[in-house]
């Protein structure tokens, strides 16, 4: 089943998503340009996210939309968000209050390092 989008027009007919309907959104310090996590969302969450100001995902394991810091406290305040030239991209610039990753670090990207810098 077909939903309409809650999304303009103009961002929706844009959007190149997942087959299920999804585009994935990476997530950014808006000042430092850190990189904190990757999330999915889908239009509903995208229009959440660019009218509430809070980034607002679709759990791909859960089912469910979720609002980062809901439950953990560790709130994002969105300040842009940003559209890849493939447009199967979003960029989504926070102000990251406390730890990005569910696991209580920073970002996503502290615990696993594959190759190091420099």
């Amino acid at each position: 089943m077909d939903r309409v989008s809650p999304l303009d027009p103009a961002i929706a007919d844009r959007l190149k998503r997942t087959p299920d309907g999804l585009v994935a959104a990476v997530v950014q310090q808006h000042d430092s340009r850190e990189v904190l996590m990757l999330g999915w969302m889908d239009d509903e969450a995208l229009h959440r996210t660019l009218t509430t100001g809070r980034a607002t995902y679709w759990s791909r394991s859960r089912q469910e939309y979720w609002v980062k810091g809901d439950t953990s406290g560790h709130v994002q305040h969105v300040r842009g968000v940003r559209l890849d030239c493939d447009g199967d991209t979003l960029l989504v610039l926070v102000d990251q209050e406390g730890a990005a990753c569910h696991t209580g670090d920073r970002t996503c990207f502290d615990a696993d390092v594959l190759l190091a810098d420099g």
